[in-house]
């Protein structure tokens, strides 16, 4: 194998942490040479292997405390694995948190130029490249402001600015995009995207498993600190899916960890609302359909449980999203005013005439409190909607027309322009 064949080469990695349950236990062991073992082991990564080629994109998902922010962390040299190995070829960037590496008393400036030297380029590189860095982070007048001043979204803003502008060969990103708003998200998916057509390497965590099926070629579903899964982004997360569904309320690893959760819910233990499954079927049948024609009718059935339905009113949405992150459509109960009523139930949202053109779209389901304000669930369809179209018309929607021929119609005369001022 050459040595180049491979960007990010990881064999065997395990990372283990000693947990002790108190000082005194940690200084026992110190004081004993090892001779008195105070700790307990935890294996937060056992025996991780994979390899990526340039341009590869890989993602990973799983629930919290599976175990990627560790891996994440090993491959950007944050800390030291346990066991295993692992190699890389090119210049590696990492955004792993916000503000990591920041100094908050030093101004954004400043901070570009640290960040930049402590990748291994030279003050005078840097020089070169600030411009670009402080435009694409768009902070105007506070990038000479201390770091400190900043707001969560304009620490991600510098924060990628400088790990995309040092062109990397690898790019290590873990959930960044959250805190972002719509306009810097899209910016920072162009540049990602940009980056993979240059043949960069990319490596992303993320809860959301559209977005690691619209970023990423391949996936990997860690469980427990182990690989459960590993392929094509839509097999992995497929398989994500269907272990969520299938054991939802019978282990520790279940969708209510995944998003976020009433405040005090985990002191009572109350059980959260929840959805069990979602499918499209064409319209008024019991066949499935994730490929159809533009002007195909569908349905998409929603079974849901409530184990609160008076103290815990909830609504349901839905969107359908191009791979490039473009928002097709959106649709709510709450926006049509249709009650979602009972302990448990099937909503089904019934869609005459698709006028979607050809493409494949990520249909996310969201489980949504009263208000439709505050989201209970994210909850993927098992697999994309693929919609193709027989004429040659060309953009998003399909929409009703018709041409005619009215040569009796007159041109208008042109409009008087106003008179300059003098």
């Amino acid at each position: 194998m050459a040595s180049n064949e491979y960007s990010l080469e990881v064999e065997g990695l395990t990372k283990s942490y000693r947990m002790y349950q108190s000082p005194f236990r940690r200084i026992t062991e110190v004081m004993s040479r090892g001779k008195i073992k105070g700790h307990q082991e935890f294996t937060a990564l056992e025996d991780v292997s994979f390899k990526m080629r340039p341009g590869q994109s890989l993602g990973l998902c799983g629930a919290n405390g599976a175990g990627k922010s560790t891996l994440l962390k090993v491959l950007a040299g944050t800390t030291a694995p346990s066991k295993g190995r692992y190699r890389m070829h090119g210049r590696v960037a990492s955004l792993l948190e916000l503000g990591a590496g920041f100094h908050l008393d030093f101004s954004g400036r400043a901070n570009i130029y640290m960040n930049g030297i402590m990748m291994g380029y030279t003050r005078r590189e840097m020089a070169a490249k600030i411009d670009e860095i402080i435009d694409f982070a768009e902070l105007g007048p506070y990038i000479d402001e201390p770091v400190r001043t900043y707001s969560s979204g304009m620490g991600l803003r510098l924060g990628f600015s400088v790990a995309v502008a040092v062109d990397p060969d690898i790019l290590i990103i873990d959930e960044v995009f959250a805190v972002g708003d719509m306009y810097f998200s899209k910016k920072c998916v162009d540049r990602i995207y940009d980056f993979k057509k240059r043949g960069k390497t990319i490596l992303f965590c993320s809860h959301s498993l559209y977005d690691i099926r619209q970023m990423c070629d391949d996936a990997i579903w860690l469980k427990n600190g182990k690989v459960a899964a590993i392929g094509n982004s839509v097999y992995t997360t497929n398989e994500y899916t269907s272990f969520q569904r299938d054991h939802i309320g019978t282990e520790g690893e279940t969708l209510s960890e995944e998003f976020p959760t009433i405040p005090g819910a985990e002191a009572t233990n109350k059980p959260l609302p929840r959805i069990l499954d979602a499918r499209v079927y064409r319209l008024g049948t019991d066949e499935e359909a994730y490929e159809i024609e533009s002007g195909d009718s569908v349905e998409l059935r929603v079974w849901w449980m409530n184990p609160d339905p008076e103290g815990m009113p909830i609504n349901i949405g839905m969107g359908m999203l191009r791979q490039d992150m473009t928002t097709c459509a959106g649709m709510g109960t709450h926006l049509d005013n249709v009650p979602v009523e009972g302990a448990t139930g099937c909503t089904v949202l019934e869609i005459p005439g698709v006028r979607l053109l050809a493409g494949q779209f990520l249909i996310p389901i969201l489980l949504m409190d009263g208000a439709g304000v505050h989201k209970y669930q994210e909850f993927l369809l098992p697999e994309n909607l693929v919609v193709r179209n027989q004429t040659k018309e060309v953009g998003l929607f399909r929409m009703d027309h018709s041409w005619h021929q009215r040569p009796e119609l007159q041109q208008p005369a042109p409009k008087a322009t106003e008179p300059e001022p003098s």
